[in-house]
């Protein structure tokens, strides 16, 4: 009996005699070659450049309104050099629209949408994504399905529950009614639906862990990624928040972005004056990103990596 051989392929890249050795050598030369960085062109630095200038414009030019009177930034045209009055316009804009309390105010306000939000959300994902319950489905569309509602409609009766409840001009009427979104409900479910493996909750379920000891040693480190980013988002939105704010709350008790209209009271407006207000009101979410942006973008990378 004749035996036919395959022939052999010849469009093969060549290898190295160490790896076809298949040593040591051969497997460190091909975690060197899997994890070679590739570089960028000159065309990819020329558009970074640009979109880096286009996001910066806007900060740019509030500090240099921040920092000249409000004759010059009605001038045409408009100035593109700083000023020497930005410290002068800081001061008054803190004095005149009780900056300092209103700060406090949003970092609370802030803190307590982002951190219950955060927890909620991961918490109802996880349902979502990997607990088997009747009615799953439909619950998560109705979940889904309020996003659909404009927050305007529920104005008049969120304010009338806020009344008969005594919050009305209290930061408990900004903070309960936002203690959840449905967009981070959707976020966290969509996350946990692919990092988060079967695998790993029927382990935990072999070894007699509940849902909510699963949840707490499984599920939270897996989420961490994610946790960070809707934290990081659900912040800085209750911070800029200005519709319910303004219509639940007075001037004796303001959130920054309440507070910031004391300062367009008037015939005149003096615009260097509103801008020195809202770089004040900016300059806490700069802080916040200079020290917890790296940790967010690390654990973003650390979860894509593991996913």
């Amino acid at each position: 009996m004749t035996t036919h051989s395959l022939p052999a392929r010849t469009d093969a890249p060549a290898l190295t005699p160490a790896v076809q050795a298949g040593g040591r050598g051969g497997r460190r030369l091909l975690r060197q070659r899997a994890g070679r960085q590739h570089h960028a062109g000159p065309l990819a630095y020329v558009l970074l450049a640009i979109m880096a200038i286009l996001s910066i414009f806007p900060l740019y030019w509030t500090m240099v309104a921040a920092s000249t009177d409000n004759t010059r930034v009605s001038q045409t045209p408009p100035p593109f050099l700083p000023g020497p009055n930005l410290f002068s316009n800081l001061a008054r804009a803190w004095d005149e629209a009780a900056m300092g309390k209103a700060m406090v105010n949003s970092l609370i306000v802030a803190g307590v949408i982002a951190l219950s939000t955060v927890l909620f959300a991961t918490l109802a994902g996880f349902a979502f994504a990997k607990l088997r319950f009747k009615g799953r489905n439909a619950l998560l569309v109705l979940v889904i399905g309020t996003m659909l509602v404009p927050p305007q409609l529920a104005v008049v009766p969120l304010f009338m529950l806020m009344a008969d409840l005594g919050w009305s001009q209290q930061l408990p009427a900004v903070i309960f009614p936002t203690l959840v979104s449905a967009v981070g409900v959707f976020f966290m479910r969509q996350y946990l639906t692919e990092a988060l493996p079967d695998e790993l909750v029927e382990a935990g379920r072999v070894d007699g862990a509940h849902s909510l000891r699963i949840f707490f040693s499984i599920v939270l480190p897996i989420a961490r990624p994610a946790m960070a980013v809707l934290f990081m988002i659900t912040f800085v939105h209750a911070w800029n928040d200005f519709f319910w704010p303004f219509v639940v709350l007075d001037m004796t008790n303001p959130t920054v972005p309440v507070a910031l209209t004391q300062l367009s009271a008037g015939y005149v407006r003096d615009q260097s004056l509103i801008m020195a207000g809202a770089l004040l009101g900016t300059l806490p979410l700069l802080a916040m990103f200079v020290v917890f942006g790296r940790q967010i973008v690390s654990g973003i990378m650390a979860g894509a990596v593991k996913g």
